[in-house]
């Protein structure tokens, strides 16, 4: 199962990377990635790809649902990655800090333990109607991990 998601995450990466080629992207290009993995790598993917975007000039909107909104508590517990040497959680920061929208799914704190004030900085929480408009624009791009 885990090289299965590896390999899809290489295969997104390489369509990712044609999506969002300096001739083709433009700054109101919309990049909308959601993660709902426990999977610190696939986790670092998703972050990594957005910052790609990113650098290519999208706009990025992450959304963190079920076991992907735990990336977003303060004190998560994550293994530093090879590759970025950094933690999923440490990536996504950094994509909030170069302009990222990061929320998490409107119902992943009312079904848990935690409250908004246990998100770190940059993340917040969202309601369902924001998202499914912003979903429903014909210029997003749609990733899942």
């Amino acid at each position: 199962m885990r090289t299965f998601i590896l390999g899809a995450a290489v295969a997104l990466a390489t369509a990712f990377g044609a999506l969002v080629s300096p001739g083709t992207a433009a700054a109101a290009d919309k990049t909308f990635i959601v993660v709902t993995s426990d999977d610190p790598q696939t986790q670092a993917m998703a972050m990594i790809l957005g910052h790609q975007a990113v650098g290519h000039g999208a706009e990025v909107r992450v959304l963190l649902c079920g076991p992907g909104g735990d990336m977003a508590l303060k004190g998560a517990e994550m293994p530093t990655l090879k590759g970025p040497d950094a933690t999923p959680q440490q990536l996504l920061a950094g994509l909030v800090k170069k302009g990222a929208t990061a929320e998490v799914c409107g119902i992943y704190l009312p079904n848990s333990t935690h409250t908004a004030e246990d998100l770190i900085e940059g993340v917040s929480p969202v309601k369902p109607p924001v998202i499914g408009e912003y979903m429903a624009q014909p210029d997003v791009r749609y990733f899942t991990f």
